[in-house]
C-alpha cells in the first residue's frame, strides 16, 4: 500500500465512523443536542424543532470527526453520544454566527 492509500485509508475510516445508537438515536440525541446548543449560543429564538434536529444531527458527525482522532468515537454510548453532539452543534453554530455576522 502505497503512502497516499494509506493516507485516503485512514480519512475513509474516520469518516466513517459512527456509534451503536444508529439513526433514530442520532435523531434523538440531536434534536436534544441541538436545542440545547442553541440555549447556549442563545440563537434559540431564531430556530425552530426541525432546524435544531438538523443542527444537532450534522453537530453530532462534525463532533464525532473531530473527536475521532483523540477517542474512540465508534464504542461511545449514549452519554458520549450526546456530549459529542452537543460539541459538534455549537461549533456549527458558532462558525454559523462568525460567517454570518459580518454581512
Amino acid at each position: 500500500m502505497s503512502a497516499s492509500q494509506a493516507v485516503e485509508f485512514f480519512v475513509a475510516e474516520r469518516s466513517t465512523t459512527t456509534t451503536a445508537v444508529g439513526w433514530i438515536g442520532y435523531i434523538i440525541i440531536g434534536g436534544i443536542a441541538g436545542w440545547l446548543a442553541s440555549k447556549i449560543m442563545k440563537t434559540d429564538a431564531q430556530m425552530g424543532i426541525i432546524l435544531n434536529i438538523v443542527v444537532g444531527v450534522i453537530g453530532a458527525f462534525l463532533g464525532g470527526f473531530l473527536l475521532s482522532f483523540a477517542f474512540d468515537t465508534a464504542s461511545g454510548g449514549w452519554f458520549f453520544t450526546f456530549f459529542t453532539a452537543l460539541l459538534g452543534s455549537v461549533i456549527l453554530l458558532w462558525l454559523v454566527k462568525l460567517v454570518t455576522r459580518k454581512r
